[in-house]
């Protein structure tokens, strides 16, 4: 039997280094040996939960299966691993210390035959391997890392336009993974807003910043989703069960319901995900009159934003996320172009307009707003497998399908902007796999700054009933 044992100290509160660890995918972050990490049962990390660890050590590439054994609450962790080879007991025992956190852990390897009779050769390099896990560990739990910044590689590929819209498909995310640092940062205490949270990019989102034990307050149109979805957050994450509330952000009286019933809540937000989209064809009006692109993407995250600035002000370091698309790429900002007619309607087109205008806004608000501690920035989550995608774009979902991302990895910067420290460094940008990347991939859609003003100024002054009482008698009637 080969026994590693290591001890390291953290500047980390006991209950954040305690919920890190014991979600053991975080491994695959800190143990330099593992190469990946999943949970194979459903809930939160309890006794009898498994995990599948892929792992390169001294005596080959194996697939560890993982056991919870034992768990107690900031106190200790034991899993019972076992591959063909050996099977390995780990023991992480925590206690508090004036400064943090201690950590104790200790890994005993029992090798089956005949590699029991070589444990000698290889046991400097198992505790060579343990030692730096462990090192691993401490400094996942101790980062403290500079602003991020966007790599030569992906800034080449940008200018070169066909490479960068490459990156937008999973080939992307997974070439990013791996320069990540790991994310350990502890959401607990933070209240997190999540707009078109029932499916999706923001479904994926809410989960996983739930795990890390934020306070949500879930934004959805359908009204028989909202048990379940909270059913399913609380189950598979043991938080408590978020908000919801119930709001048809295309329609402008239900953003301003919605404004009012959370600042009479008045609870301080500290992030903001502007997350809920359609993709309309053909083209609709809303029952306000207005083109339901317009109203969905650009109006409703205009309203809520500016709504909700005094909840962001009163978090202190606040964050708002607005996300946006790769199909801003395609377009200038024309703002009398925004509200498309029927003659020559895209869906594609009037989506991509919107997205490009908030991304406009994006960088608006963060200079307005760099005084009051509110950090805003946009994401692009690339080519995500969403099931607003497979019925927007059926075409271009059966083309893509193999290459596409997983709601979970196209949601994977959302979580990071919310949470990371680091993220928190730059305001006014869009961001893609981590990295802040450039708003424009062609020269001919850049805007010039008038256009800017006026896109400001439209939607800060836009009147429902003076722009319906100038619509076409079918839209006018809708806004009765």
């Amino acid at each position: 039997m080969i026994v590693l044992h290591e001890k390291i100290d953290t500047s980390r509160p006991l209950n954040e280094a305690f919920a890190y660890v014991s979600d053991f995918r975080t491994c695959a972050e800190w143990d330099a040996t593992a190469f990946s990490s999943e949970k194979l049962t459903p809930g939160p990390a309890a006794v009898g939960s498994r995990y599948r660890v892929r792992c390169a050590l001294p005596v080959g590439s194996v697939t560890l299966l993982y056991t919870i054994t034992r768990l107690e609450t900031d106190q200790c962790i034991v899993l019972q691993g076992t591959c063909r080879w050996f099977t390995v007991e780990d023991v992480i025992q925590f206690s508090e210390t004036p400064s943090g956190t201690h950590i104790d852990y200790r890994a005993s390897f029992d090798f089956s035959s005949p590699l029991s009779k070589l444990e000698s050769r290889f046991e400097s390099g198992m505790q060579s391997m343990g030692r730096d896990a462990v090192e691993g560990l401490r400094k996942a739990l101790d980062q403290e890392l500079p602003a991020p910044e966007t790599s030569a590689g992906n800034e080449l590929a940008d200018k070169l336009v066909l490479p960068g819209l490459a990156m937008f498909s999973r080939l992307g995310y997974v070439r990013g993974r791996r320069h990540w640092p790991p994310l350990s940062a502890s959401m607990s205490g933070k209240h997190v807003v999540i707009t078109g949270a029932s499916a999706g990019l923001g479904r994926a989102a809410a989960l996983r910043l739930a795990e890390l034990g934020a306070e949500l307050t879930l934004v959805i149109r359908d009204e028989s989703k909202a048990r379940p979805l909270m059913d399913e957050i609380q189950r598979e994450t043991g938080q408590q069960a978020p908000h919801v509330e119930i709001a048809d952000l295309s329609l402008m009286r239900d953003v301003e319901q919605l404004t009012h019933r959370l600042q009479q809540r008045g609870k301080a937000i500290d992030v903001l995900v502007n997350n809920a989209g359609a993709l309309f064809n053909p083209r609709s009006v809303t029952s306000e009159g207005l083109e339901q692109s317009f109203a969905l993407l650009l109006l409703s995250p205009y309203r809520l934003t500016e709504g909700l600035q005094p909840l962001l002000a009163a978090a202190g370091n606040a964050r708002v996320i607005n996300v946006v698309s790769g199909g801003m790429y395609s377009q200038q900002l024309k703002v009398d172009e925004l509200i498309m007619g029927e003659e020559g309607y895209s869906g594609s087109v009037a989506y991509a307009r919107a997205k490009r205008a908030l991304m406009v806004m994006t960088e608006r608000w963060a200079e307005r707003w760099q005084g009051q501690g509110i950090v805003v920035n946009a994401m692009h989550p690339g080519w995500a497998d969403t099931p607003g995608v497979e019925s927007a774009l059926p075409g271009f979902h059966r083309l893509t399908r193999a290459i596409l991302r997983s709601p979970e990895e196209g949601a994977d910067t959302i979580i990071w902007l919310a949470a990371a420290p680091e993220a928190a460094a730059l305001s006014g940008k869009l961001f893609l796999d981590r990295q802040p990347r450039t708003t424009h991939l062609l020269a001919r859609t850049r805007e010039n700054p008038e256009e800017r003003d006026r896109l400001e100024a439209l939607l800060a002054g836009f009147d429902i009933a003076e722009y319906t009482g100038s619509a076409s008698g079918e839209e006018a009637g809708l806004a009765c």
